[in-house]
């Protein structure tokens, strides 16, 4: 069984057949999901999914592409979402310097805020980073003295920068990019890092991996970048479901 710790299942891409994408991640394998937030809107959806599925749990947050919505009532309004049984995190949160879709001053802002109210609510946070290594290191070590509870979702930078996330108490997670023949460097990640810090995701609908690379991405697919990554590391499928399963409850408290 496998956790698809990373999912976006309010997006347009499955208002159709949310049903059957749910149908075939349980048939394949899948015994939980948990679908991220980007706003209030989207918080507020993903939630709604969350509630109608024992096994899906969901989070909220404020995206660093929509930091510039940011406002003091939408935060309160996240505060009080984050109450219900079913959000896991706050985020996913952080800094992505290749888009830039908020102004970065933006972005830096509303990431410190929400690494605040998360350790108010004693949430763990799953941290967006593209681009901007430095100052998201710089932004997680001023805050809480680099204590942390959360995870660097759909990891891209090197095993170095793994190694220090590691080190402050962060998960790396490791998306479809990995079966990728051009990523070289993240299949160095995932063939190194220890097994008992690693979650695996889709971040679907975005980045469906090999053999399904350039259509929707879905939780079902979270097999195949599971199987890439135990191929990796020269061991079985079972155990790094059975690891990466155990990391994604310890962090989400999921039971």
């Amino acid at each position: 069984m496998l956790i698809d710790s990373h999912a976006h299942l309010d997006m347009e891409e499955f208002h159709e057949d949310l049903e059957a994408v749910m149908e075939r991640a349980v048939e394949g394998g899948v015994e939980n999901i948990v679908t991220i937030a980007i706003d209030l809107e989207s918080s507020i959806k993903a939630l709604d999914i969350a509630s109608r599925y024992s096994f899906i749990y969901s989070t909220v947050g404020f995206h660093p592409h929509d930091a510039d919505k940011v406002t003091d009532s939408g935060l309160l309004e996240l505060q009080g979402l984050a109450k219900e049984k079913k959000i896991v995190a706050w985020g996913e949160i952080g800094l992505d310097f290749f888009r830039n879709r908020s102004p970065r001053e933006k972005q830096i802002e509303a990431f410190k805020t929400q690494l605040e109210i998360a350790d108010d609510l004693d949430l763990p946070v799953i941290i967006h980073n593209r681009e901007a290594d430095k100052e998201t290191i710089e932004i997680l070590k001023a805050h809480g003295n680099g204590i942390h509870k959360g995870v660097i979702h759909c990891f891209s930078s090197d095993y170095d920068t793994a190694i220090t996330f590691m080190e402050m108490g962060f998960y790396i997670s490791i998306p479809g990019v990995v079966t990728f023949t051009n990523a070289a460097k993240l299949k160095d990640v995932a063939k190194r890092i220890p097994l008992d810090r690693m979650l695996v995701e889709t971040d679907c609908p975005f980045l469906a991996p090999v053999p399904k690379r350039g259509k929707r991405n879905e939780p079902l697919y979270v097999t195949y970048t599971a199987g890439m990554i135990a191929d990796l590391r020269g061991i079985p499928y079972e155990e790094l479901a059975e690891a990466t399963t155990r990391n994604s409850k310890n962090l989400y408290n999921i039971a």
